[in-house]
């Protein structure tokens, strides 16, 4: 039998060995789940990266979360807006009148405050098809309505969102209609990562095209958005309206990636209930570390990824970082500016 000593040596001896055993399959399981755990190297960390970014998420919580696209006001009045510099992706859309609105996503980071939110438009079905996730809106009219209503993702509007959306006393409405992301996401039930939209370059990666020092984009009825290359900080600042972009925190909007998309809006660029047609093809023009890559989109379906190429067919790769979409009418002009000095 053995003395007590040696019994609970062979005891702990068993649990050590048995330990052993289920140690890896317990990793295994843990890593399929995305949850980090102690025993993960630090090599297997900086290979985890957000998946609408690109940039290394050591954590991997975006690939725990949904990707949430809000639709958000882009008026004079709604100026300065709350939270878009954080979004991982934000797409410009012609609406009526020939003003924009956003489609911000949101999945990396979650500001404590986005807005403010507006109604939905036919175009924001084919921008979140293949994203997935949760769609947060204002509201909007019967055909738009009915139009998201036939895309994978979890709708939430102003009637529906609970104490997760709020007006701000501060401002008119409708203009004022703010969101708690935190709060929706936790009312949306298990999340549906996103999977990676774009493809991105390898850290050391040189600049690729010809260098640009800053260029507008003609949106119509005074929604002209200008970019200028900022070397510091490897982006794009944004102006729109005759000045710096600027959200309600103090933040300089500069995304680090713009693509800008020559689409067919059916029924007419800024009429009413027009739409973006975002499946086919058609030019593109790609900017990235201050440099030009002229090309095409291409999309096979509504609920494919658009891919990027040049005229030889070389997928067009993007630094890591945020990027904004301009979805940009025919016919409808860029102005290109050489690089400063």
């Amino acid at each position: 039998m053995g003395t007590p000593r040696t019994m609970r040596a062979r005891r702990i001896a068993l649990v050590l060995a048995a330990s052993l055993i289920v140690a890896p399959a317990a990793v295994a399981a843990s890593a399929r789940r995305g949850t980090p755990t102690a025993t993960l190297t630090a090599r297997a960390r900086h290979r985890r990266v957000a998946p609408l970014t690109g940039l290394p998420d050591p954590t991997a919580v975006s690939m725990r979360r949904s990707a949430l696209t809000v639709k958000i006001d882009n008026t004079p009045m709604a100026h300065p807006q709350f939270g878009i510099n954080e979004a991982d992706v934000v797409y410009e859309e012609i609406v009526e009148g020939g003003i924009t609105r956003l489609a911000a996503v949101f999945n990396s980071h979650l500001p404590p405050v986005i807005g403010p939110v507006r109604s939905v438009r036919r175009t924001d079905r084919e921008i979140v098809f293949p994203l997935k996730g949760v769609f947060a809106f204002s509201g909007g009219a019967a055909y738009a309505l009915a139009s998201i209503a036939t895309a994978p993702v979890k709708r939430f509007d102003e009637a529906t969102a609970g104490s997760a959306m709020f007006r701000d006393p501060a401002r008119y409405a409708p203009h004022n209609l703010l969101l708690n992301p935190v709060k929706l996401l936790a009312m949306a039930g298990p999340p549906t990562p996103p999977r990676p939209i774009f493809t991105y370059v390898a850290k050391d990666a040189p600049p690729r095209g010809a260098p640009v020092g800053a260029f507008t984009v003609n949106f119509p009825a005074g929604y002209a958005v200008h970019y200028a290359w900022d070397a510091k900080t490897a982006s794009w600042d944004r102006s729109i309206f005759g000045a710096p972009d600027v959200t309600a925190s103090g933040a300089r909007v500069s995304p680090v990636n713009v693509i800008v998309m020559e689409v067919n809006y059916i029924g007419g660029v800024g009429a009413m209930g027009a739409e973006a047609d975002l499946v086919g093809h058609g030019p593109a023009m790609v900017l990235s570390d201050g440099h030009l890559v002229r090309g095409s989109w291409f999309r096979s379906g509504v609920a494919k990824a658009t891919a990027y190429r040049t005229s030889n067919g070389t997928v067009i790769a993007l630094r890591p970082g945020q990027t904004w979409v301009e979805l940009l009418g025919p016919g409808e002009t860029v102005n290109l500016y050489a690089p400063v000095g």
